[in-house]
């Protein structure tokens, strides 16, 4: 009696007889990469703050003008630029009250503490490294 082998395309993952995912010979699979559109909502959360920031923008422009928004655009471009080392730490406060979020209290206000960090500083290693210097 000769039996008949069944041969399977990498795409097709599935086991013969049970019909599930064989995680392993194929490995874990991701959900993620195979809900491709995701949920409705999730482009808006994903999008908020930048929502947010157009809101401010519009809503300047038709109090004060065509000044206000162009302003509030250069005043966050000037703070977004980082005027320390690479190694110190920089809180970046006042972009955080430009963009209003020194009012609310996030998860990456305490989880985010670089106190806590356990890699160590080299602040002439960095400054090598940003300079572009070998020694």
């Amino acid at each position: 009696m000769a039996t008949v082998e069944n041969n399977k395309s990498t795409f097709d993952t599935r086991h013969s007889e049970l019909g599930g995912h064989d995680a392993l010979r194929y490995g874990t699979r991701s959900i993620k990469s195979e809900v491709m559109p995701g949920h409705p909502l999730q482009q808006r959360l994903e999008n908020w703050q930048e929502s947010q920031w157009e809101l401010k923008l519009n809503m300047a422009r038709q109090v004060h003008g065509m000044h206000a928004p162009m302003r509030m655009m250069m005043e966050r471009d000037i703070v977004s630029q980082r005027q320390r080392m690479p190694v110190l730490p920089s809180s970046n406060v006042h972009l955080d009250v430009l963009m209003g979020k020194d009012e609310t209290i996030e998860f990456e206000d305490f989880l985010n503490d670089p106190s806590m960090s356990t890699g160590t500083m080299d602040v002439h290693a960095a400054m090598e490294h940003k300079l572009n210097l070998k020694v």
